[in-house]
């Protein structure tokens, strides 16, 4: 497990290897103050990216990081180890682009056109939408959806701490 927030903020230089079979069903739960919210990953439409956030959920980077943005009616965002926006692990993911910003949607969040026309994702930070934001849709990389907890979603705050998410797999 890793120690602070800030051991986190640049610890590799490149995404995981391939971990996870495409073929298998994974969710997180992702355990706050608050409740836990739980999560259906879709591997087969963004592989790379429910990679990456299995790996880094079961390193424990996620553990203890806050849910830094709140805009009501639109997102709630965490997974920065700077707490602040600007953090992640030191490398950003391919974009996998498919799947509609539906309510609870979970999707990464990534720099601004102008400065990454390949639309890369974060390397850890998510958000996860509070309403259907289609004008979102084929700009980001949403790896899947909430499937249970969208009331704690939606009670969440700036600050509010992500526990723990852990990964379950069939």
């Amino acid at each position: 497990m890793l120690e602070t927030p800030l051991d986190r903020s640049m610890m590799c230089g490149a995404p995981p290897e391939m971990q996870i079979d495409t073929g298998k069903l994974y969710k997180a739960t992702i355990s706050t103050a608050k409740g836990d919210i739980v999560v259906q990953l879709d591997a087969k439409a963004a592989p790379q990216t429910v990679n990456n956030f299995v790996f880094l959920s079961r390193e424990g980077f996620y553990d203890g990081l806050t849910f830094h943005r709140v805009e009501p009616k639109f997102v709630i965002q965490g997974g920065d180890p700077l707490g602040n926006g600007t953090g992640g692990p030191g490398y950003t993911v391919p974009a996998e682009i498919k799947l509609p910003h539906v309510e609870g949607a979970i999707a990464m969040a990534r720099r601004g056109d102008q400065v990454n026309p390949t639309r890369a994702s974060s390397g850890s930070q998510f958000y996860i939408t509070l309403a259907s934001t289609p004008f979102l849709d084929g700009g980001y990389t949403a790896f899947g959806r909430v499937i249970a907890g969208m009331e704690v979603v939606k009670s969440i705050a700036i600050g509010d701490f992500i526990e723990t998410i852990t990964i379950s797999e069939e």
